[in-house]
């Protein structure tokens, strides 16, 4: 059976080093999260569990699941607009579902919806042994300049 293309999404088409500038300076340099991997359809970053993301026991903080999740998904709508359009999150829930200690997390968005006013992104964060750590889904209102 042939594999169906899938047609890319992006409609600003940065690379990885447009990308790491565009957050410098951010929460996101500031928790170490890189971004990695850019594909037709996805967007991965990492993020490391140390000492600016782990909560009091030494586990990862779920809020910094959270914020991994909300940057992987924000930077990905901001990816397939034009410049007529900016979005801004709407919603986001996370279920996290193991925790983690140390290493990296890796975090890969994709779109479940893209809409002309909305979009929905699910978002899954695995641990290094790639054991799935937090499953999220972020909601972009999508707006005009």
């Amino acid at each position: 059976m042939e594999k169906q293309r899938i047609d890319p999404i992006w409609k600003t088409d940065y690379d990885l080093d447009q990308i790491r500038q565009f957050t410098s300076g951010t929460l996101v340099e500031h928790l170490g999260i890189r971004y990695v991997e850019k594909g037709r359809d996805f967007l991965k970053a990492v993020m490391p569990v140390d000492e600016r993301t782990i909560q009091p026991l030494g586990l990862l903080h779920g809020g910094a699941s959270v914020v991994l999740a909300e940057s992987l998904g924000s930077m990905a709508s901001h990816m397939t607009l034009d410049e007529n359009h900016y979005s801004v999150g709407l919603e986001i829930k996370a279920n996290h579902i193991r925790s983690a200690k140390e290493g990296l997390v890796t975090g890969m968005v994709r779109p479940v919806h893209l809409g002309r006013t909305t979009q929905i992104w699910d978002i899954e964060i695995k641990n290094d042994r790639d054991q799935l750590v937090c499953v999220s889904r972020l909601t972009m209102v999508v707006l005009e300049r």
